[in-house]
């Protein structure tokens, strides 16, 4: 790698030599320097690439209980086309952490790195309580992320997971964000998905078009309330949303809603403890609900 660097930057160097017909020595001699000490490039950036702390499997977790028996067949990694069934799926340690805030009832919010599974830690929680409770009994979890791109990617997770090549998967997801077109639009109203993927904007609207209020009716027993990108909202777009969770509660009339945030960084600065507590205020005041 650092050879591969090296030599590119050598060919950078020449082209950019190339050019130079200067007559002028104090000139030239000014830009040598400069050149020399690699001015027009930047050293190598290193970094860590973190392993997070194993936890147990999903099939080990279903054997103690702690999931329905179906999570061992539908969490599986590898799923595909060519491989149906995947393998065993490794959860990390803060992802059964995660799972242990949601069955016990509590708020919570996972602050962790890039590519460490952080919507598994709200996923895993919200399809086992479906299944032990049964599918097909209204909206249970909603979802809430600030851009269109994050919903599209989690459909697709939700697909590689729960689909399987079933018509009818055992939890049932949809999206309403705005994209869908109108027949995709009557199918979720007709029939509300026990996970509802959308974005704060459609939320809003969901909230205040007649023509939606199926879904808010579907709602009645919410259970779960997700806001992924914590981070994201701040200032006045905070306060917007702080409301809308607030309204969305009123409007469902739901009597036991558990809170989720999710976030790659929300504080920055001070020890573990105070990070911390910085966190769960910030969430406390967006969900209108107590974040320990």
């Amino acid at each position: 790698m650092f050879a591969l660097q090296q030599k590119l930057v050598d060919d950078f160097h020449d082209y950019i030599r190339s050019f130079l017909c200067i007559r002028d020595p104090m000139i030239v001699g000014f830009l040598e320097r400069e050149l020399s000490r690699g001015a027009l490039w930047p050293q190598p950036l290193l970094q860590l690439n973190p392993e997070f702390c194993p936890g147990p499997l999903v099939d080990e977790l279903v054997d103690q209980g702690r999931l329905d028996p179906k999570c061992g067949g539908i969490f599986r990694r590898g799923k595909g086309p060519d491989n149906p069934h995947g393998l065993p799926l490794r959860l990390h340690r803060h992802q059964e952490r995660a799972l242990g805030c949601a069955q016990a009832g509590r708020n919570y919010v996972v602050t962790t790195g890039t590519g460490s599974g952080k919507s598994l830690c709200y996923i895993l929680p919200v399809v086992d309580a479906v299944l032990r409770e049964g599918s097909g009994t209204g909206t249970r979890a909603i979802v809430v992320y600030p851009m269109n791109a994050l919903a599209n990617s989690q459909l697709g997770e939700l697909d590689k997971y729960l689909r399987s090549g079933q018509a009818r998967p055992p939890v049932t997801y949809a999206r309403y964000t705005g994209q869908e077109d109108q027949a995709e639009r009557e199918a979720v109203l007709s029939d509300p998905p026990d996970i509802l993927l959308t974005n704060f904007m459609m939320l809003e609207l969901i909230l205040t078009r007649p023509s939606e209020r199926r879904l808010v009716d579907a709602a009645g027993r919410l259970r779960y309330l997700v806001l992924d990108e914590l981070h994201t909202y701040r200032g006045r777009q905070g306060a917007d949303v702080a409301m809308l969770v607030r309204r969305l509660r009123q409007h469902c009339a739901a009597t036991r809603v558990q809170y989720i945030g999710t976030s790659a960084t929300i504080a920055s600065e001070g020890s573990a403890a105070a990070r911390r507590r910085a966190v769960a205020e910030v969430a406390s005041r967006l969900f209108g609900d107590s974040v320990s």
